[in-house]
């Protein structure tokens, strides 16, 4: 067998990258390491043409078109051609990519295209009760219909896509994301920093930070040694390209300006020993498809407060393997992190079982078992 991934965001040094380029990263070594060839194909990050094998994982970084209006089909043609020349070379079994990969596919027959269902533009455009744009749905329908199978990585993503999309004939059921425990291990308790409450995400609207902060200045009257330490990369609005930390520290007030820090975009290395560090994580966001970065606080065993919203109900059991908010509530985020530092034992309970219920449903060795499943079944 041999799987071809599409993504450009595979990670590379130095530059962020999101769940999705992570997710591909984990699942593509330990292919690997199962006796599956696997390639990675995307539009690079610079305007160089880079190939290369990264722990047995072929790595196609292709050079990027700029003609404003018909750089994102020339993208596509360079995929295309890609995609042909490495089947030629080593036959292809499945092309895999995101929502939109397969807009302007030239399919090849002998080749199984799947969608994996992370969160695409018609979902985000709901849970951001924001517009449909008419050019990026119009890519996403037309992608559906290449398709021959499709997959998401929560109920929650395949139901609020259905809304928009008909894809019941194509619908191959639910796979988690994998938590890669090699890296994401059992917190050390004796590192803990009283009061430090960790968040880790994109600094935008979306990830629920803002509400983190207006948050801040009840939990600090009840907890006085509370402070908040933010990592992530930054947002900028794509009209303005002005700031979100910028705009977003308009809300910090004098009383709980020294109790935040913003550490900016860290190594995915360096996070879990931030989250090891903490006495809570707080992850409030908006809407998420099922983000990697909750299973991993959960895996190291970490008192976790997250969002009711999206998938929250699939993943956490209130009170029993973490807390979920109205992640638009700042006085409810404050009043579930208040419960864990009101709480330690039962808050320590409550982690523990996060962390067993984590190894239970998305240890690595359990995930790619059933993705081998899935993509020999097809």
């Amino acid at each position: 067998m041999h799987i071809i991934y599409l993504t450009s965001e595979y990670p590379q040094p130095n530059i962020p990258h999101g769940g999705v380029g992570t997710f591909v990263q984990t699942i593509a070594r330990k292919l690997v390491r199962s006796g599956i060839d696997v390639s990675v194909v995307g539009i690079n990050h610079n305007e160089n043409y880079e190939e290369y094998v990264e722990e047995g994982v072929w790595i196609y970084r292709l050079v990027p078109h700029k003609l404003i209006g018909i750089k994102g089909i020339l993208n596509y043609l360079a995929i295309n051609r890609k995609i042909a020349e490495i089947h030629q070379n080593k036959t292809v079994t499945i092309v895999e990519g995101s929502e939109m990969s397969f807009a302007f596919i030239k399919k090849i027959p002998s080749i199984k295209y799947i969608i994996r269902l992370h969160g695409g533009h018609h979902f985000f455009a709901e849970s951001e009760n924001r517009g449909v744009n008419w050019w990026k749905a119009f890519q996403e329908k037309r992608s559906f219909g290449n398709a021959d199978k499709i997959i998401g990585v929560s109920q929650y993503v395949i139901d609020h896509t259905s809304k928009y999309i008909d894809f019941e004939a194509k619908k191959a059921g639910v796979i988690f994301n994998p938590a890669n425990l090699s890296r994401f291990y059992e917190a050390d308790t004796t590192k803990i920093v009283n009061g430090r409450i960790f968040f880790a995400g994109t600094i935008c609207e979306k990830k629920g930070i803002r509400q983190l902060i207006l948050a801040m200045p009840q939990i600090k009257k009840s907890f006085p040694e509370a402070h908040l330490v933010i990592a992530g990369r930054e947002w900028f609005y794509p009209k303005t390209k002005k700031s979100y930390t910028d705009f977003l520290k308009t809300f910090i007030t004098e009383d709980i300006r020294d109790s935040i820090q913003f550490l900016g975009s860290i190594e995915n290395s360096q996070i879990p020993i931030e989250i090891e560090k903490a006495e809570i994580c707080c992850y409030p966001s908006h809407m998420e498809a099922m983000p990697l970065a909750w299973i991993e606080v959960m895996s190291m065993g970490k008192t976790f407060v997250t969002s009711n919203l999206g998938p929250g109900k699939e993943l956490i059991q209130e009170e029993i393997t973490g807390l979920l908010c109205n992640p638009l509530s700042p006085e409810e985020i404050a009043n579930k992190i208040e419960y864990a530092f009101e709480n330690k034992e039962k808050a320590q309970i409550i982690a523990n079982n996060g962390r067993k219920y984590a190894l239970e449903n998305f240890a690595l060795e359990k995930i790619i078992r059933q993705n081998i499943d899935f993509y020999n079944n097809i």
